[in-house]
């Protein structure tokens, strides 16, 4: 089951990376295609949760409910800042420098949910963090944005904030469908306070943008997100977010096929080093039980009191 669920989120890393690309094609302010993109997957998800999920809906408890709506909010921005990112600089630096998330995950696992990783899970770690750095220093030699990097590493950390939230609801019992319905829904609302707040025009835009949109919706955010989701009840935090930064390599060969971006000497370099510590890191976690397990416990039953 270990080795079959880390396929599927590999699969899933896949229809990410494809988010950058759809970024590309579009015309629409960052935040505007944010927005189209969660509503576009909470109208999708909408009548499959109502016919089907009515009796989880009923049982859903206000903690879960809480908890789902904060994971929200954590993506929304993330969305927001990874989006601003790419309009600044390339696609491979980009989603090389967002997927150091692993680094804050495994950070805040220690720190908030009283977790422990091996010696070898923080060394491969550590490599691909180094493969990241690399990639980063050759974009900044080559003349590349420093705001946009900044984003980037804003948007690890709130997506870092996104998957430790969601463990903790996760490992609750609470099903995929509806806590990723939840986390779109708060996720729209918080981009489009945002988008309010900021003055942007939210439509006129063409039906090119809210094509794009429905592609990130379909392949990023329901085969993609969600499988991670999905992903954090059967495999530690810290390979879901191990096996994202995946997407870098990806993503450049989706850069250098449809734009003729080709990486840099350096960040290929960068690259590899993060495929090896990706694949040392799930080495590490297939020898390593079900993650936090008495932590998880305690958060389950301080929840029931909280409920009595």
């Amino acid at each position: 089951m270990q080795a079959m669920s880390r396929l599927i989120v590999l699969l899933g890393v896949v229809g990410v990376s494809l988010s950058a690309v759809l970024v590309r094609l579009s015309t629409a302010p960052s935040m505007v295609l944010v927005l189209y993109r969660v509503v576009w997957a909470v109208l999708l998800l909408t009548p499959y949760v109502l016919l089907r999920c009515r009796e989880e809906l009923k049982r859903l408890r206000r903690r879960e409910l809480l908890l789902c709506l904060c994971s929200g909010v954590f993506l929304g921005l993330h969305f927001s800042t990874y989006f601003k990112a790419l309009r600044l600089t390339s696609i491979a630096v980009t989603t090389v420098l967002v997927n150091t998330e692993v680094i804050f995950v495994s950070l805040g696992t220690i720190l908030f949910l009283k977790g422990r990783l091996s010696g070898r899970a923080w060394t491969a770690v550590g490599i691909a963090f180094a493969g990241s750095v690399i990639v980063a220093m050759a974009d900044l030699s080559g003349g590349g944005s420093p705001l946009g990097n900044l984003l980037a590493l804003a948007g690890a950390m709130l997506c870092a904030a996104y998957t430790l939230v969601g463990t903790v609801c996760r490992r609750g019992g609470i099903s995929t469908t509806v806590y990723t319905y939840f986390v779109y829904l708060s996720a729209a609302g918080t981009v489009l306070v945002l988008s309010l707040a900021t003055g942007l025009q939210l439509t006129g835009y063409g039906p090119m943008n809210l094509l794009t949109a429905l592609g990130m919706a379909v392949f990023c955010t329901l085969l993609g997100h969600s499988v991670f989701s999905w992903g954090l009840k059967y495999l530690p935090a810290s390979f879901v977010s191990t096996a994202k930064l995946l997407e870098p390599v990806f993503a450049s060969v989706w850069g250098l096929l449809l734009f003729r971006e080709r990486p840099a000497p350096l960040v290929i370099v960068g690259g590899t080093v993060v495929i090896l510590g990706v694949a040392l890191y799930g080495g590490a976690a297939g020898r390593e039980e079900q993650p936090l397990p008495e932590p998880e416990a305690a958060i389950q039953r301080k929840m029931k009191e909280e409920d009595a």
